[in-house]
C-alpha cells in the first residue's frame, strides 16, 4: 500500500505525492522567521526536499501537471491585474512604471554581463535573475523558451532554487539601507492626508464668481477634469445635488476626485477646507432623514460593459453615486465608467429610489457566488493559441512564440481590460481568483521543485552555487538603490511610493509587506499595485527575449 501510493509511478501516485509536497509547503510557508514568510512559495523548497530524498513521479505526468499550474496561475494573474493595467500609465503612474522598468533593465543587463564576462551559462544566469527578483513567471517563460529551442530545462530552475532565499531578504535590506543611509523627513509624505485608494476626497468653499448661479453639468464641462460633488452644504442643511443644481456664493461641496485633478477643481470652485466629519459648523453625515445611503452590488448580466452614463440613474430616479468600489479600489463615478460585474455602487437618495436602483443593478450577491468558469476556460485556450502562434522578430532567424507563461498572462490582462466592454462576464470574487491562482502556482512550484531537488544541495554549497548567491544578491540590491536614490532625489518622489515601486517592480509582496509595516500612510501599496501588472509582464518577455536573441 505505501509502496504503490508514494513511489510505484502512476495518476493516483503522483496526485499523493503532488498533494503531500503543497500541503507540506503552504503549512510551513505560513511560519515566520524575522517577520517575513515565503508563503506559496515554500512549496518549491518543499518539492526540491522531496526530490533530494528520492521520490518522483511519471515524467510526462510531472510535466502536464507543472505546465497546468503554470497557466492556470498566470492566467488567473492577469486578468486580475488586467483592469489595473492600462490605469497605470496615467499621470505619476507612468513614471513610477517608467523608474520600475529601469529596476528590471540593470538586473537583466547585470545578468548578461556576468554570464559573458564569466564565462557563465546564459540559461543559468537566466536562472539567478529569476531568483534574485523572486519572479517564477518568469522562470517558467524561460524553460518554455529552452524547450522551444531543443535545450535542456533544469539547470535555470536550479540556479533559481539557490539564489531566491536572498532574492527575498535582499529587497528588505536594501530599504532598510536606504532608510538609514539616504531617507530625509521631507522624503516621508504625510499620512495625514484625506484619500481613499485612487480617490480623493476635499471640502471646497464655493467662491468664483464665474461659477456662481451655473449647474454642475456645466461646470463640469468647464472643468474638463473627472470629478463627482456627492453632497452639497447650504443654509445648515446637508443637500443632495444633481445635475440641474446650481452653486451660490459661500456654498461648500465635498467633491470627489484623484489627487492629480484636485487642484483644477479647486482653482474653478474655490479654496480647499480640511475635513472634519464632526465639525459644528459642516456636518456632512446630517442628510435629510428621507435619504438613505446604501451599498448596491451590480449582478446583473446585462449591465455588464455598459457606462454608467447610460443607465441615466441620477435624472431617472434622482439618487447620487459618489463613489463605486471594484476589488476594494474606489473609482470615480463618472459618466464614462465601465461597470463591471461585481461592482459595488454607493447610491445616496431617497428610500424608493434607492429600491428602485437595486432592482436596475441587481444586488443579489447569492449570484457572484456562482463561478464563471466558460470565461476562464475560454481565456486559457485563447492564451494557448497566442502562446503557440510564431511570430517573427527583427535580429531573430527563428521564430519566437509566447508559449504556456506569455500567452495566457497576455489574453489574462486583455480580458480583463476589456472583458466587460464585450460583455464578457469575467467577474470572480476575491478568494475565488486568490484560490486559482494559489493552486496553480503551488501545482507549479511542486513539480519544478521535484524535478531540480535532486541536485540542488550539492549544487548549493559548491563553488559555483555561491558564486550563484553572490551574484544573484548583488542583482537583487544594486538596482534598487541606484533607482530607489533616483526616484527620491530626481524625481521627488516620496519614500514609501518609493518603496512600494521597488516591490512591485521585483514582484516582492514579503518586502511590501514590511514596508507597510514601518512607513505610514498606504502610498507604498499604492505604488506596488500600479508597477506590479507592467513588470510581471515585462519580466515575463524579457526572459524569453534575452534567451531567444543571445542563445
Amino acid at each position: 500500500m505505501f509502496e504503490t501510493l508514494f513511489h510505484t509511478h502512476s495518476a493516483l501516485q503522483a496526485v499523493v505525492v503532488i498533494s503531500m509536497i503543497c500541503a507540506v509547503g503552504l503549512f510551513f510557508g505560513k511560519v515566520k522567521i524575522w517577520g517575513i514568510s515565503l508563503g506559496v512559495t515554500f512549496v518549491f523548497f518543499a518539492g526540491i526536499v522531496a526530490g533530494h530524498f528520492g521520490l518522483s513521479i511519471d515524467p510526462e505526468m510531472l510535466k502536464f501537471a507543472e505546465s497546468f499550474g503554470l497557466v492556470l496561475f498566470v492566467y488567473s494573474l492577469g486578468v486580475q491585474v488586467g483592469p489595473g493595467f492600462m490605469s497605470s500609465f496615467r499621470s505619476g503612474g507612468m513614471r513610477l512604471n517608467m523608474l520600475g522598468l529601469a529596476v528590471i533593465a540593470l538586473g537583466t543587463v547585470m545578468a548578461v554581463a556576468f554570464s559573458f564576462g564569466l564565462d557563465i551559462p546564459l540559461p543559468d544566469m537566466i536562472g539567478v535573475l529569476c531568483g534574485a527578483t523572486t519572479n517564477t513567471p518568469a522562470l517558467g517563460a524561460s524553460q518554455q523558451t529552452l524547450s522551444q529551442l531543443g535545450l535542456e530545462t533544469t539547470a535555470p530552475a536550479l540556479s533559481c532554487a539557490v539564489t531566491y532565499p536572498l532574492g527575498v531578504v535582499g529587497v528588505i535590506i536594501a530599504i532598510l539601507l536606504m532608510n538609514r543611509l539616504w531617507v530625509r523627513k521631507s522624503d516621508i509624505a504625510s499620512a495625514n492626508e484625506e484619500h481613499i485608494n485612487n480617490t480623493f476626497i476635499a471640502t471646497l468653499c464655493v467662491q468664483n464668481p464665474g461659477v456662481f448661479g451655473r449647474d454642475l453639468h456645466t461646470i463640469a464641462e468647464l472643468i474638463h477634469v473627472p470629478f463627482v460633488i456627492s453632497r452639497l452644504w447650504r443654509d445648515g442643511k446637508v443637500l443632495l445635488p444633481s445635475n440641474d443644481t446650481t452653486l451660490q456664493e459661500g456654498d461648500r461641496v465635498l467633491v470627489v476626485t484623484s489627487r492629480k485633478d484636485i487642484d483644477s477643481v479647486e482653482a474653478m470652485i474655490g479654496h480647499r477646507e480640511s475635513i472634519d466629519w464632526n465639525r459644528d459648523n459642516v456636518d456632512w453625515n446630517a442628510l435629510d432623514s428621507q435619504l438613505v445611503s446604501r451599498q448596491i452590488i451590480i449582478t446583473r448580466p446585462e449591465i455588464n460593459g455598459r457606462h454608467l452614463g447610460s443607465l441615466r440613474l441620477r435624472n431617472s430616479y434622482g439618487i447620487n453615486i459618489s463613489r463605486i468600489y471594484r476589488s476594494g479600489v474606489a473609482l470615480l463615478a463618472t459618466p464614462d465608467l465601465v461597470l463591471q460585474m461585481g461592482d459595488c455602487v454607493v447610491v445616496v437618495g431617497g428610500e424608493r429610489a434607492v429600491m428602485k436602483v437595486e432592482k436596475v443593478l441587481g444586488n443579489a450577491e447569492k449570484e457572484l457566488n456562482e463561478p464563471n468558469l466558460t470565461s476562464i476556460y475560454i481565456g486559457i485556450v485563447l492564451g494557448l493559441v497566442l502562446g503557440a502562434l510564431p511570430l517573427t522578430l527583427p535580429g531573430i532567424t527563428a521564430p519566437v512564440k509566447l508559449g504556456l507563461a506569455g500567452g495566457p498572462i497576455i489574453v489574462g490582462i486583455l480580458i480583463g481590460t476589456y472583458g466587460p466592454r464585450l460583455h464578457l462576464i469575467t467577474y470572480a470574487t476575491r478568494s475565488a481568483n486568490l484560490m486559482l491562482r494559489a493552486f496553480g502556482l503551488s501545482l507549479y512550484l511542486a513539480c519544478l521543485g521535484l524535478s531540480s531537488g535532486g541536485s540542488l544541495f550539492e549544487t548549493a554549497f559548491s563553488s559555483t552555487g555561491l558564486m550563484w548567491i553572490g551574484m544573484g544578491f548583488l542583482i537583487t540590491i544594486v538596482p534598487i538603490l541606484i533607482v530607489g536614490i533616483i526616484a527620491m532625489r530626481c524625481f521627488k518622489v516620496d519614500f514609501g511610493s518609493t518603496c512600494g515601486m521597488l516591490c512591485g517592480s521585483m514582484a516582492n509582496p514579503m518586502a511590501l509587506n514590511y514596508a507597510n509595516d514601518t512607513i505610514p500612510g498606504e502610498y507604498a501599496s499604492v505604488s506596488y499595485a500600479t508597477v506590479y501588472p507592467l513588470s510581471m509582464f515585462a519580466r515575463v518577455i524579457i526572459a524569453q527575449l534575452v534567451l531567444m536573441l543571445l542563445m
